[in-house]
């Protein structure tokens, strides 16, 4: 299956209430995860978390649509138009 290269933005309001959710989430689909930065503000009771992933559209649609469920929780992803794997060479 063709894969994808990206970047997924997540901003978490009020963090101490879910942050651990959040993180069960990316744990759950670490094998995509190439890298993560975090940034808390809890000044603003609030976060910030960018991801680089890698993965298929489902791995990814998974992903962002388990973390955009939780409440106070905006994610948005920016992904390569170019495919990546064997199939996607071979085209």
């Amino acid at each position: 299956m063709n894969r994808r290269i990206g970047v997924i933005g997540i901003v978490i309001e009020d963090p101490k209430h879910v942050s651990d959710k959040v993180n069960a989430v990316i744990s759950d689909h670490g094998h995509i995860v190439l890298g993560r930065m975090g940034i808390p503000k809890p000044e603003y009771q609030a976060g910030v978390v960018s991801l680089i992933i890698e993965g298929t559209t489902d791995e990814i649609g998974s992903l962002t649509g388990r973390l955009g469920n939780i409440p106070g929780v905006t994610v948005k992803s920016a992904l390569t138009s170019k495919m990546l794997g064997k199939e996607a060479q071979n085209d």
